[in-house]
């Protein structure tokens, strides 16, 4: 790349996770809160598979690690990655052999951390805490040679602890009977017996979120989104007694679940479930982001950390597909007087529906709508539920045209109040789009308001052409959505 391209784009880091169970590249760029997924690739190398028995990487494994290594190490050098770091976890800290993988990493390049288990617990509450920021409790990170368990509340972590529970060594104990005796052992000595009492569990790991979708495809879920999905501890259950019978075949089948997860499932599927009785959890609630996501976040400062990734995210969208540079932030408190109501979450909500406010100008003009609700449905956006998604979903549909009915799958993820509500939102986009024809000078210079029953939209004496017929018809149609009548001076 030349000087000259590399000066103007943001700079790309990269990731290497060199797991237990798997060797993971993802290279990132964009806004540091939350930057984009340029590229992941990941390589099931089982470095852990056989810690159990002979406490050594086996041959097959290292070979494929070798491979990974060279090959991510290549690929970093040729994507300009401007940060890259390199980090091991539990197969590589237990193996006898851990030095060699560490040499062949040298070898492709590389310097790699081996991070301790109180680090890797660390980087999964940290994970869980970028995703989902309110989160208040419990996260665990299952490896294929560890778990981790660590609490979090109020954006900070607190007790942390590893244990030698990966899914790769579960097998064993379960053919010895020992599992659910081993789990209740190692949360007695280590004091967290009954430590999650009604608090949720927050699942992450590969094989966590494969029983995840599971679930998912069981219960025909209309969004398939793993962040921040919920799952009950009866339906941990079941899905044991699912897995104990349905053939590989069909588990095939399930979108999200790759082949080489799948000998992997029921075990992890009984630790879980063990786990959630001993702690005395609530339920599960899986993260998307884990220990890379929590490396990243780690490393940035107060303010940083402090600000909301899901507005981070759409704005950076919208200034990447939208027409004029921050139009949402001007687009959001030009429309705020009218949701005064509105409390903190639906407010951060209602931002985020204006940020996004433009991205379907690009689009096919019959599609636009369609554009708004795939964006706001399958988007790769974090700290908002299936709800939020479908909330915003509607404003845009609404602000793009879709009117004000509600597309499938929309009624069954939000109630028709917060969908009545996003459809007042998109009216009110919709008006400042069509009055200032998407520049920042005609939304600066005006006003709406309540008054007296009334949504007014107050104009400075030169502007009084732009009050046209469409947008006074869009002023209508806002108004009547309110309750009110529309009233301009």
């Amino acid at each position: 790349m030349s000087a000259s391209r590399r000066s103007t784009e943001e700079p790309r880091t990269a990731i290497i996770d060199i797991g237990s169970n798997s060797i993971r590249l993802v290279v990132y760029q964009g806004p540091p809160r939350l930057p984009a997924i340029l590229f992941n690739e990941k390589v099931l190398a089982g470095l852990g598979r056989s810690l159990a028995q002979f406490g050594s990487i086996d041959a097959q494994a290292m070979a494929l690690a070798e491979t990974a290594l060279r090959r991510f190490a290549a690929l970093a050098r040729e994507m300009d990655v401007a940060t890259l770091r390199t980090v091991a976890t539990a197969a590589v800290r237990d193996a006898s052999n851990g030095g060699d993988l560490i040499a062949v990493a040298q070898a492709a390049g590389l310097t790699v951390e081996i991070l301790s288990g109180e680090q890797e617990a660390e980087a999964a509450g940290y994970g869980v805490l970028s995703g989902i920021p309110e989160a208040d409790g419990i996260v665990g990170d299952l490896g294929g040679g560890s778990l981790e368990l660590v609490r979090v509340r109020g954006g900070k972590l607190t007790r942390r602890v590893s244990f030698p529970l990966g899914v790769l060594r579960i097998a064993a104990l379960r053919e010895q009977g020992r599992l659910d005796r081993r789990v209740r052992k190692l949360l007695a000595d280590s004091d967290w017996l009954g430590a999650g009492k009604a608090l949720p569990f927050y699942l992450i790991g590969g094989s966590w979120r494969a029983l995840a979708r599971l679930d998912m495809e069981l219960n025909r879920y209309p969004l398939p989104v793993i962040h921040q999905y919920a799952m009950s501890p009866e339906t941990v259950v079941r899905l044991r007694r699912t897995l104990s019978h349905v053939g590989k075949a069909r588990l095939k089948d399930v979108p999200g679940i790759s082949s080489g997860r799948i000998p992997t499932l029921s075990d992890a599927a009984a630790l879980l479930s063990s786990m959630l009785k001993h702690l005395r959890c609530s339920g599960t609630m899986v993260s998307a982001y884990g220990l890379r996501e929590g490396l990243l976040y780690e490393a940035l400062g107060a303010a940083d950390r402090a600000t909301d990734p899901l507005v981070v995210a759409t704005r950076d969208e919208g200034r990447r597909s939208g027409r004029f540079p921050e139009h949402g932030d001007l687009l959001d408190r030009w429309i705020a007087p009218l949701f005064v109501e509105d409390r903190p979450e639906a407010a951060r909500l209602r931002m985020a529906a204006c940020q996004l406010a433009d991205v379907g100008w690009r689009a096919n003009p019959d599609f636009r709508a369609e554009r708004g609700v795939e964006i706001a449905l399958h988007g790769n956006w974090v700290a908002i539920d299936a709800r939020g998604r479908a909330m915003l979903a509607q404003a845009l549909w609404t602000a793009l045209g879709g009117a004000i009915t509600s597309p499938d799958p929309l009624p069954a993820l939000a109630s028709d109040a917060a969908r009545r509500r996003a459809v007042q939102w998109g009216l009110a986009i919709r008006l400042g789009q069509r009055l200032s024809g998407g520049v920042a000078g005609p939304l600066a210079r005006s006003a709406l308001s309540v008054v007296n029953g009334a949504v007014r939209l107050s104009l400075e004496p030169g502007d009084a052409a732009l009050y046209g017929e469409a947008v006074q018809k869009r002023h209508r149609a806002l108004a009547a959505a309110l309750g009110l009548s529309a009233a301009a001076q």
